[in-house]
């Protein structure tokens, strides 16, 4: 367990603003540069996929954690596999204007999934459904709920979170909940 936090049952659900709802006969999800869109998939696309099942504990920069949960969804490193591009950061965008950044390096390698299903069920909207970044590495606010892309950036800058004064990377073994931390 990381230093400061407890162990909880629940999947408590905390959002900036309201749930959106998406239909998946328009969700896409796209990894763009610029202003260029390198690649985009509709909801069938994605779930074509081959996919993984994944189990992993979370942690929340308020400091709960829930161990041992078992999500589905595709390896970010097989969606970066169809784009070209030696960018060093990424930022996720969402429905409802949500963005995180992270570097690279820390949604490839088998560290990051685009997660569409959580304890053998689809990923319910309150949970970030139909689908969500999945980063366990890093405190959960950088698993983006409602994700729709990654747009691809050589420096890094900030997201929704981190222009509040959140830790610009966010590791829970370091407690980085802010900035300063």
């Amino acid at each position: 367990m990381p230093p400061g936090q407890y162990v909880t049952s629940d999947f408590p659900v905390l959002s900036a603003g309201p749930t959106p709802t998406a239909s998946l006969d328009s969700w896409t999800f796209s990894i763009r540069q610029g202003s260029d869109t390198l690649k985009s998939w509709t909801w069938p696309e994605i779930k074509a996929l081959p996919a993984e099942d994944v189990t992993v504990d979370i942690h929340c920069v308020t400091r709960w954690s829930k161990l041992d949960t078992q999500w589905q969804g595709v390896s970010v490193d097989t969606l970066l596999a169809q784009v070209d591009s030696g960018a060093e950061f990424v930022l996720a965008f969402c429905d409802g204007g949500y963005t995180t950044n992270m570097p690279i390096e820390d949604v490839t390698d088998g560290r990051a999934w685009l997660a569409f299903g959580y304890d053998g069920e689809p990923l319910e909207a309150e949970h970030g459904g139909p689908a969500r970044l999945l980063v366990p590495h890093l405190y959960f606010w950088k698993s983006a709920k409602w994700v729709r892309g990654l747009e691809l950036l050589d420096e890094d800058e900030p997201g929704f979170w981190e222009t509040y004064g959140y830790h610009m990377y966010g590791d829970p073994w370091r407690e980085q909940r802010y900035a300063g931390d």
